[in-house]
């Protein structure tokens, strides 16, 4: 933020500030034009329609005056204020007058800080942080146009700028994926003697029903006497834990708007010991299944792997669950557009891969596959990645710039300079060389977009680790994401009521003090941060 020293005093600022007449209208005492005292707020924003008229000139000759010489710039650590925005991300100054076309808040501070406590900034403020005060995004018909939002031309002209039916279809997911975490933490617990009864899941999208609860079982255990160290929490140590859900539409007018019956495979992120432990397994494995010469031996983490195919005491393994289970609604559903949606963050991003590659080796005619991913890691080599391809799964990897899990595990190459390096014809064979041979020959899969925690007005640009990598951050990010040479979204319509909760100190003081100073209650149980109508809306 650039501020006037010497040149213009604090104590001065006044000269600028509205002034009520005897009329009742308003009188601008402002130097910028001395001969317009008298002149009402309404022929003073008459003015600023004709660019060209001399009225026009001769403001901003005298601003120029009154400035005089170039400013002392004074660095300050910024709070970012975001001009408002119209919907396809132009600045809108439209009834602002002269000065709010100048936008003299980026010269003086003293404006920025009066135009942060005006009732129009704090109305939105108090909207944005309740949870009760929710825009919808836009429910439009996806019904001529749904396997383009589905991937079949790995969204292509979709991302950059981001369409807005997409969007809305990010966050959909990603709140599919909010549920699984609340189904498993709501009850983390499970018998070691008996088979899981079926779970509740507070689906945030009311159109849909849950089929079957998903687990995942590690390969490793704990010694039985690490339960004796914090008694009440032996679920930590558990080796089957409820990893997610199935879910289809089960509401005609849904799948009328969509265009097809929709099925959605949603899988939460790390949150047991064994999980994290099978996390750091990282060594490259071999896939089971025969080698494909088109794209070489295929290797996921191990890992990963474990946790996708271990059968646990009383529950079938992750990937004999899915399987079986799209098979019965395929059957089920026999004649009907299906599709399947599988989406995850992190550790869930990661399975959520395994899952679709599953779906595509042991499903006759399966329906058109897509994957959602947050936050996810790397899974596989350059062999995974091209199976994946050559069978029509299509992945969409939603990562934050800041994100360190998104860049492991594996080298740390960045995929720009992979592709790089890959166009020289030497350097080509020797990489490829690596793949085939190295334990840690790491590839992403699929499309990405690429979001930034430093372009949201609300986060601080030195959020910590574990707040980048927060899912409610990125839709957060992904709600405010025009392209990728344009701010935040100024009409984001996303609460931050979650987001304030879970990242408090993330969040620039500028809104966490004007969330206690609104007296909102954000300590109270919030279900589900959403931004997507109920059906009947």
């Amino acid at each position: 933020m650039m501020q006037i020293g010497a040149t213009l005093p604090a104590n001065n600022f006044n000269m600028f500030q509205p002034r009520s007449s005897t009329t009742g209208g308003f009188n601008y005492g402002s130097l910028l034009n001395t001969s317009a005292r008298g002149c009402s707020t309404k022929s003073m924003m008459k003015t600023t329609t004709v660019s060209t008229t001399s009225s026009t000139r001769q403001h901003l000759s005298n601003l120029d005056k009154l400035l005089g010489t170039e400013p002392k710039v004074i660095l300050n650590e910024p709070e970012v204020v975001q001009e408002e925005i119209s919907d396809n991300g132009a600045l809108d100054n439209r009834g602002k007058g002269l000065l709010g076309g100048l936008n003299l808040s980026q010269i003086w501070p003293e404006n920025k800080v009066a135009e942060e406590m005006s009732p129009r900034h704090l109305n939105r403020l108090r909207r944005l942080l309740s949870k009760n005060g929710i825009e919808y995004s836009p429910r439009n018909s996806l019904a001529s146009r749904w396997r383009e939002y589905h991937g079949s031309n790995n969204w292509s002209g979709l991302l950059d700028p981001l369409d807005e039916n997409l969007r809305r279809e990010m966050i959909r997911y990603g709140e599919f994926i909010q549920a699984a975490y609340h189904c498993f933490h709501s009850d983390p617990a499970m018998s070691a003697d008996e088979s899981p009864s079926p779970r509740h899941v507070a689906l945030p999208d009311k159109s849909y029903r849950v089929t079957k609860n998903l687990y995942a079982t590690s390969s490793v255990g704990l010694p039985k006497w690490v339960d004796k160290l914090a008694p009440g929490l032996d679920w930590m140590s558990q080796r089957s834990s409820c990893i997610g859900y199935v879910a289809v539409c089960d509401d005609q007018r849904e799948i009328s708007r969509m265009g097809r019956r929709d099925i959605v495979i949603s899988l939460r992120g790390t949150a047991t010991c064994l999980e994290w432990v099978e996390n750091m397994r990282d060594l490259l494995v071999q896939v089971p299944g025969e080698k494909n010469p088109s794209y070489g031996q295929p290797k996921v983490e191990c890992g990963f792997l474990s946790l996708h195919k271990t059968t646990g005491a009383h529950v079938p393994s992750l990937a004999d669950s899915v399987v079986e289970e799209i098979k019965r609604l395929i059957e089920l559903y026999k004649g009907e557009t299906l599709s399947i949606t599988v989406t995850g963050h992190s550790l869930g991003a990661a399975l959520a891969l395994l899952v679709a590659d599953d779906l595509s080796t042991h499903v006759k005619d399966v329906p058109p596959i897509a994957v959602y991913s947050f936050g996810g890691p790397r899974v596989g080599n350059r062999g995974f990645a091209k199976r994946l391809s050559s069978k029509n799964v299509k992945v969409l990897r939603i990562v934050n710039s800041q994100d360190l899990i998104t860049r492991v595990p594996g080298m740390f190459v960045s995929e720009e300079l992979d592709k790089k390096l890959r166009e020289s014809c030497v350097a080509n064979k020797v990489l490829n060389m690596l793949d085939n041979n190295m334990p840690w020959a790491y590839a992403h899969v699929g499309t990405e977009l690429r979001v930034d925690t430093k372009k949201s007005p609300y986060l601080k640009p030195d959020a910590d680790v574990a707040c980048c990598h927060d899912l409610e951050a990125y839709l957060h990010l992904v709600d405010g994401f025009l392209a990728s040479n344009c701010p935040f979204r100024a009409n984001a319509k996303r609460s931050l009521a979650k987001l304030v909760l879970e990242q408090n100190t993330n969040m620039k003081k500028l809104y966490t003090s004007k969330a206690q100073g609104l007296k909102l209650n954000l300590e109270r149980d919030i279900q589900m941060s959403t931004c997507l109508p109920s059906p009947s809306q």
